[in-house]
């Protein structure tokens, strides 16, 4: 059975609304990578190096990352090679299979899931710059365990940046959970402390933390990231159990950076991609993934509130090649 056959196949038997958020969300990736891709194949008769270097130029515009395009570049050769692939048509099938590949590298496939504790509280930290999709992202995610029948408390721990603790009484209100919060200009990390005890007090299920954004100077975000830290692990020991990092998805390359420098500042365990729907460079899942070993765990594809998903690497194919995968084998 060819690949996308196989694909077509696992996503007919998988929620079709979640499947149609990552084909709608990734269109502009898809209308941009796909189609170069079967423009390309479409011109070659046979698989040689011009080929393979206009496939590179392609995979680069789509934000994928120098280094893991040369990586997935000298992968596919490999392949086409092993496999005695004459004709461009089927190379499409075996980039599909690498790219899933890069995702799973480590073959966890349970990596994307978040974290949360059985029993007693889950504390997620959230981080990122200013303007990334930060305060949006807890609101969606407050609404999402709300609906699974938990209870949430979210913690204003942005105290610096004009109107953010606002901006989240806005989502808490939306959503109906509470926030805890302190007057702006507040320590974080006493206002880490009060939500706490506060949601021990409440018997809440999950916490989860805003934290200032501002890059300008690294150090002082780190002292403050890793004070925040230090309270929250004193507190509820082994927490907090996820330290997310959020980044936009529309300024490409310029989030790996941010990625970097927040891996330096703590210890993020998985990324948040927002407006993934937003961007025609949707390669930069897999640079993350492949150049710092963070996993993204939720996408943003869209402005609705069930518009943030968990991450799932088949369905993220799906979603670059679905003109293919429900072509195959008709």
């Amino acid at each position: 059975m060819s690949f996308f056959k196989k694909l077509k196949e696992k996503m007919s038997h998988q929620t079709n609304a979640v499947t149609e958020k990552f084909k709608e969300g990734l269109s502009k990736t898809r209308n941009n990578f796909s189609e170069k891709v079967n423009d390309l194949v479409s011109r070659y008769r046979k698989v040689d190096e011009d080929f393979f270097e206009e496939l590179e130029e392609i995979l680069i515009g789509a934000d994928v990352g120098f280094d893991t395009v040369m990586e997935l570049v000298d992968e596919l050769k490999k392949e086409v090679k092993r496999k005695n692939i004459q004709d461009p048509k089927e190379v499409q099938a075996v980039i599909s299979e690498k790219l899933i590949a890069i995702y799973q590298q480590d073959g966890n496939e349970s990596m994307s899931s978040i974290n949360v504790q059985k029993d007693g509280l889950t504390v997620i930290l959230f981080v990122g710059v200013n303007g990334v999709g930060k305060t949006t992202t807890i609101g969606k995610l407050a609404h999402f365990y709300k609906s699974e029948g938990k209870k949430v408390l979210m913690a204003a721990g942005d105290t610096f940046r004009a109107g953010a603790i606002e901006q989240l009484e806005v989502w808490g209100e939306r959503v109906g959970v509470d926030v805890i919060k302190q007057v702006a200009g507040s320590d974080p990390a006493a206002v880490m402390y009060d939500a706490i005890h506060a949601a021990k007090s409440r018997q809440a299920d999950i916490l989860l933390c805003d934290t200032a954004g501002r890059l300008q100077n690294k150090v002082n975000l780190m002292n403050e990231l890793e004070k925040v830290k230090r309270v929250i692990e004193r507190e509820v020991p082994g927490a907090p159990h996820e330290v997310l990092l959020v980044l936009d998805a529309t300024t490409g390359q310029n989030a790996l950076v941010q990625a970097k420098t927040f891996k330096e500042a703590t210890n993020v365990s998985g990324i948040v991609l927002t407006k993934l729907d937003g961007t025609a460079k949707g390669g930069i899942v897999l640079a993350i993934r492949n150049e710092l070993k963070i996993p993204v765990k939720l996408v943003g594809l869209g402005e609705k509130m069930d518009d943030l998903q968990s991450f799932d690497a088949e369905k993220y194919v799906y979603g670059l090649f679905s003109n293919l995968v429900e072509e195959a084998d008709e």
